[in-house]
């Protein structure tokens, strides 16, 4: 099992650059950055999309572009995976999203892994002109002419909500035929198909989204002929426990990622050397 680590890098919590020299000398095998791209004041889905959650952390609306940040922690880095966790590809335009993916997968020599969402704020999605109920076929398609921007020399695409003209699109990525497509959420029918049909990997977040979802998984790959081995499970969240951990291992996951404090320097620091001893205990798990 990969023990890897995640935060919201903000500017008040320890530099992202950082920590990715700190994580990478600790042995981490992933470093993964989520993304909001602001968060309207409106306020009107509640944290999650969840009814009676608790208030938004201050964190959501502070977070650093995760591509720039990223691409500065490649360049301090040479071994630790870079990550988004997850990537809101629905309220983003694909274009640009292929070019700073294969962008960071280029510059960090094939180290990118492209953790995507369907995402949970309307408002937020709103003023990027999506749709709620459609950000599902939304990150579909843009994942697929993605792919094609990353795959083809003449790169076109021709979807019900993404059209792309035949194009030239540069850098392509150092991983072949991409980076990782790592989906999140909880995977019921119709995110199993989706993860099935164009992923390598599903992340749920550990306590709120359980690996249950597997079966539909395994049942998604085989409607389609594709080997469910070839989807990578992995979980956000895990509990600081090997004997869990172990207990996961043997359900099949193969990363496991812990949650960083969001508070001062040395909070975080503190929080890398707890975590850090579960990167050998679970080597061979």
């Amino acid at each position: 099992m990969d023990i890897g680590v995640t935060i919201f890098p903000t500017d008040q919590t320890i530099n992202p650059v950082e920590l990715a020299k700190e994580a990478e000398a600790h042995g981490f095998e992933s470093l993964w950055f989520p993304e909001h791209s602001h968060i309207p004041t409106s306020r009107a889905t509640p944290w999650g999309g969840r009814e009676g959650a608790p208030p938004l952390p201050e964190f959501y609306w502070r977070t650093h572009d995760p591509f720039v940040t990223l691409g500065a922690c490649a360049s301090v880095t040479s071994t630790i995976k870079l990550g988004t966790g997850i990537c809101l590809v629905a309220q983003r335009d694909p274009i640009h999203t292929a070019k700073e993916v294969a962008s960071v997968d280029s510059l960090s020599d094939g180290r990118m892994l492209f953790g995507v969402g369907y995402g949970w704020n309307k408002e937020e999605m709103a003023q990027h002109g999506t749709a709620y109920g459609e950000r599902r076929e939304l990150l579909r398609e843009n994942i697929l002419a993605m792919k094609a921007l990353w795959t083809q020399d003449e790169a076109s695409f021709d979807g019900d909500k993404v059209q792309i003209e035949s194009s030239w699109a540069w850098p392509k990525p150092t991983q072949k035929p991409g980076p990782p497509v790592i989906l999140g959420g909880a995977a019921g029918p119709k995110t199993a198909a989706h993860i099935a049909e164009f992923c390598d990997g599903w992340m749920p977040i550990g306590g709120r989204h359980s690996i249950d979802g597997w079966d539909n998984v395994v049942k998604a790959c085989e409607d389609i002929g594709r080997d469910p081995a070839e989807i990578e499970l992995g979980m956000f969240g895990v509990p600081d426990s090997e004997e869990k951990l172990t207990a996961l291992a043997e359900q099949g996951l193969k990363r496991a990622v812990f949650v960083l404090s969001q508070g001062p320097r040395d909070d975080v620091m503190a929080d890398l050397e707890r975590f850090a001893p579960f990167v050998d205990a679970m080597r061979d798990a």
